[in-house]
């Protein structure tokens, strides 16, 4: 019996879009498994540039339906920015390979500063293109700075008739073999500071754009380019100024929430595998998965997986309703791209430690789910930049809740239009969220849930009285470990507040918080052994640490769940 808390091409049926996402959706399932697992691996093997899939894509309006905005869809009714059927083919894509979702998250990027623009003819252009089946690419990206925007070296000389000519090179850019349109960031020569910065469109076949090379070995299209006196007219340019630079984080704010539901979907799949193999494994006389330590795991990677999807669905809630006073999702979108990310590096793991060397063979999909799992947390900026970035938010989270309408799960066929007009990319430590603790008081009777919300309660104490000092506070090292605690709690509610909202097996989530206990206290330990942690920081991570309740009929029925996953689902040969 299918599990219904994990996606399974066999049995996927999204009743909860509207008509044309389903079938899109279906449609997009239906032509993976019937091109089937051989041909998958091998043009993964082969670094196949991904025409077919593209000519898919094409013919069936897939990229133009989910990711042409209302404002740019000149009437189509089924044309639209929503988040919840982007982050269901994010999932879908991550499950059959990283290539193709590469290909669909690099357009979705490249097209975020053309959405954000007033540009009408790029706009429209960008909306053209896309009904063509045209995919697009984000240069932002240089070998010498990585994403330093300040540094950028791209440089564009007036030309005297109101535009100009621009000459330099971009570095990890993806689609910038084919892309039609490319959102290039740049700065003027005449001005100088932040007010010089250019944001324009360029077009990866003109004679002034010069393909250098693919940086990776892979079918993802990972580019190096090369602009020489490109010409950029008036409607190539997309931003100006500050606004150029609030367009690339924010487009990165909108790109990165895919990190997360990628990762699912790669974990899934592997899943199926694993138990699969595990199952039907004799060793000395019996099945695998009769060892006590592979049981542990395996529920483990099962539970984790569970939490992935609970907060990812929850989170996208958060994006849908978000306003200019209400920007909640700038907390809990670099947690999915750091922690869920992780948590699926996490997954493959355990996973793998089970089925051992079954995970190198060409033939499976878990060979395959073992590399691209990495590259998830290192894409839109490493975990540690993500963790920075979430510390911002720590205190007025945890500390000084302010009063919101309930949020609801949003499914609806609505577009998601705010993400473009985000504005002004600053003022996070301003952000407000409601009280985090109702969400732990409705399960207050499940017996880790009550144990880590002690761990919770204490970090709001290490906050109040044993925060880091002026001095401590420039220490990396030590605020990324504060960092992981705070995570752990943001990750903790979400899944808390999705669980209520869709009724999850109790025991599921039990089992879950029980792998959370034991996560917050291995991180209260790592806080313990830094350098610079003060006596009384040690003397609070000691007292952090909580053993897990245990108990073995509940592990014992949630193992039942993770072995019917056993043959639920096989990819076509």
């Amino acid at each position: 019996m299918a599990d219904a808390l994990l996606f399974n091409p066999r049995t996927y049926d999204p009743q909860h879009f509207d008509p044309e996402t389903r079938r899109l959706l279906r449609a997009t399932v239906d032509w993976f498994e019937e091109r089937g697992k051989r041909r998958l691996i091998e043009d993964y093997r082969s670094r196949a540039w991904l025409a077919d899939f593209l000519a898919f894509s094409a013919k069936e309006g897939l990229f133009a339906t989910f990711l042409t905005p209302a404002s740019a869809a000149d009437g189509h009714a089924d044309k639209r920015w929503d988040t919840a059927r982007i982050a269901a083919l994010n999932e879908i894509f991550g499950f059959y390979g990283l290539d193709y979702w590469y290909a669909w998250q690099v357009t979705i990027l490249g097209l975020g500063p053309v959405w954000q623009s007033d540009n009408a003819a790029a706009r429209a252009r960008a909306a053209e293109l896309l009904s063509e089946g045209e995919v697009f690419a984000f240069g932002l990206s240089e070998k010498a700075h990585g994403a330093d925007i300040y540094s950028t070296d791209m440089l564009l000389e007036p030309d005297g008739n109101g535009g100009f000519r621009a000459t330099g090179s971009k570095y990890y850019i993806g689609n910038g073999n084919a892309a039609a349109l490319v959102s290039v960031f740049g700065r003027r020569t005449d001005v100088e500071g932040p007010d010089g910065y250019v944001f324009f469109a360029a077009d990866s076949r003109h004679p002034a754009y010069h393909l250098v090379k693919n940086v990776v070995d892979s079918s993802k299209y990972v580019s190096e380019f090369r602009l020489e006196d490109y010409p950029v007219g008036a409607d190539d340019v997309l931003h100006t100024g500050r606004a150029a630079f609030d367009a690339a984080l924010n487009t990165v704010n909108v790109g990165k929430f895919n990190l997360c539901t990628a990762s699912i979907g790669i974990c899934e799949h592997a899943m199926y595998e694993a138990v699969t193999h595990a199952q039907n494994r004799i060793l000395y006389g019996r099945p695998v998965t009769a060892f006590p330590h592979v049981r542990r795991e395996l529920t483990d990677a099962y539970v984790r997986l569970v939490g992935m999807k609970l907060f990812s669905d929850r989170a996208v809630d958060y994006f849908r309703t978000a306003g200019p006073e209400d920007r909640r999702y700038l907390l809990f979108n670099p947690m999915t791209k750091m922690k869920v990310t992780t948590e699926g590096e996490k997954v493959i793991d355990l996973m793998w430690d089970v089925i051992a060397a079954k995970g190198f063979e060409k033939d499976n999909y878990f060979a395959q789910a073992a590399v691209e799992i990495r590259g998830l947390p290192k894409l839109e900026g490493t975990v540690h930049v993500n963790l920075a970035l979430i510390l911002k938010f720590m205190r007025n989270h945890l500390l000084d809740p302010a009063q919101y309408a309930p949020v609801p799960t949003r499914l609806d066929a609505a577009d998601d239009d705010f993400l473009f007009r985000q504005g002004p990319a600053r003022g996070l430590g301003s952000v407000r969220f409601h009280d985090w603790r109702p969400a732990f008081d409705t399960y207050a009777a499940l017996p880790n849930v009550a144990r880590f919300r002690e761990q919770a309660d204490a970090l709001c104490t290490f906050v109040t009285t044993a925060a880091p000092d002026e001095q401590q506070s420039r220490d990396l090292d030590l605020l990324l470990a504060v960092g992981q605690l705070f995570a752990l709690v943001v990750h903790g509610q979400l899944i808390l507040e999705q669980a209520q909202l869709t009724g999850l097996d109790e025991d599921v989530l039990d089992e879950l918080f029980a792998v959370l206990v034991r996560d917050f206290s291995a991180h209260a330990v790592e806080l313990h052994g830094k350098d610079s942690a003060t006596e009384e920081q040690q003397g609070w991570a000691m007292g952090a640490v909580r053993r897990p309740v245990i108990d073995a009929a509940r592990s014992a029925r949630v193992w039942d769940r993770v072995e019917a996953l056993s043959g639920a689902y096989e990819m076509a040969p």
